[in-house]
């Protein structure tokens, strides 16, 4: 089995085809097909399901298709490691909630270029479920998710501390002017896709209001979601950093939420195995000294 079939079985697993993987891979689609089938004779059953949309995975191909991301991933992390002689240079992928990255990481990604200009640092935002996992799978090498986290392959580093708060249009002035003028079922949850953790505390707070039935209606932008809100269309739970330094924000009201709800922490995870190169260590070391670390 060569690892460069695993490389190439992952990309079409990703793409859903040959044409999209080759373009990734950067090679024609004979090759890919070639090693595609390779792999498939080793294995000895099929990886792939073809039809006329593409490719899909079969049962085979999805128990493997774990191992394969691993496999790349720690390949990745030793040519890295290899690399590394202490000076922290070369890429560095870090991922973020969307509020995260729009409040908190401007002046730490700041000062990391300043300090460290020949790393090449890229951010990717995903509901704090997706990083976790491409965390774990090496997709990504540290990311800011909201805790609590616990997992035995993961250390946490706490990073900021948020309060949430309920946000809603600005004629309702009140959490019970809220609660007394919407319908029985109660307002449209304004949310993020599955896998946000402040959706799923949304979905609590619902349900203790007595609104378990109330429509859910996913925005993949903070813009959209605040704007949303101040047209009237629904509620939401945001940090309130985030609504307060928000255009906005006058258009709003915001309301505060009990201890229980309200409190939550960013924390800051990596995988706890493998080797922390440099440009990883020098990026955490911005963290700990940024002055807006722990910040209520």
């Amino acid at each position: 089995m060569e690892l460069s079939d695993i490389k190439t079985f992952a990309a079409v697993a990703r793409a859903g085809g040959i044409t999209r993987a080759a373009e990734e891979l950067n090679t024609v689609q004979s090759n890919v097909t070639q090693r595609i089938k390779a792999l498939e004779a080793v294995i000895g059953t099929p990886l792939f399901e073809r039809h006329s949309r593409g490719m899909t995975l079969t049962a085979a191909g999805k128990r493997l298709l774990p191992y394969a991301d691993r496999m790349t991933a720690l390949l990745h992390e030793a040519v890295l490691a290899a690399r590394d002689d202490g000076e922290p240079k070369g890429p560095l992928a870090i991922g973020s909630m969307e509020t995260t990255a729009a409040v908190r990481l401007p002046p730490l990604l700041a000062d990391f270029h300043r300090r460290f200009p020949a790393v090449r640092l890229s951010l990717r935002t995903a509901p704090t479920a997706d990083l976790v996992a491409s965390v774990l799978e090496g997709a990504l090498d540290g990311a800011f998710v909201a805790g609590p986290i616990a997992h035995a392959d993961l250390t946490a580093t706490s990073a900021f501390r948020e309060e949430l708060v309920l946000v809603s249009a600005r004629r309702w002035t009140s959490l019970a002017e809220l609660r007394a003028g919407t319908p029985e079922s109660g307002p449209t949850a304004l949310v993020f896709r599955t896998g946000c953790t402040y959706r799923q505390r949304l979905e609590q707070i619902f349900v203790e209001f007595g609104w378990p039935s109330a429509a859910r209606f996913e925005l993949g932008t903070l813009d959209g979601m605040i704007g949303c809100v101040a047209a009237g269309m629904g509620v939401t739970l945001l940090p309130r950093a985030v609504v307060e330094r928000s255009a906005m924000n006058g258009s709003v009201s915001i309301h505060a939420l009990g201890p229980s709800h309200a409190r939550v922490e960013t924390l800051f995870i990596q995988r706890r195995a493998g080797h922390h190169y440099s440009a990883l260590t020098g990026f955490i070391s911005c963290l700990k000294n940024d002055d807006e670390i722990i910040a209520a």
